[in-house]
């Protein structure tokens, strides 16, 4: 009876957290990875599910495209210009490596648990 009533008290402010206009987005993590010198800074990351990795291109004048594609788990920034941020849901547990489909060298090992 004790767990009945900790999953009632968390549906109840769940219910009421999405009510107030809150969602599960809003309590996921974001983290910054740059692209920069023809490298993901940093170059490895952990990440919980559910959580958000902003690709950003700081580089001034070089385009890059941060991509992966397993049978799991896949996404595609395209062409990245200088300045600007693709965010990326990472849903699914798992070790990934991320490429730039412009820049070969550049790898980025992702650990989403």
């Amino acid at each position: 009876m004790h767990q009945r009533k900790a999953t009632f008290t968390f549906i109840a402010v769940t219910l009421g957290a999405v009510a107030a206009g809150w969602s599960w987005a809003a309590w996921a993590a974001t983290l910054t990875v740059a692209q920069h010198g023809r490298a993901f800074q940093p170059n490895e990351i952990q990440l919980n599910a559910g959580d958000v990795a902003d690709f950003v291109n700081d580089d001034r004048d070089l385009l890059h495209h941060a991509y992966l594609k397993t049978p799991g788990f896949s996404f595609d920034t395209g062409e990245q210009e200088p300045g600007t941020t693709a965010h990326v849901r990472f849903t699914t547990p798992g070790t990934f490596t991320v490429l730039c489909g412009i820049h070969p060298k550049m790898r980025l090992s992702v650990v989403v648990r």
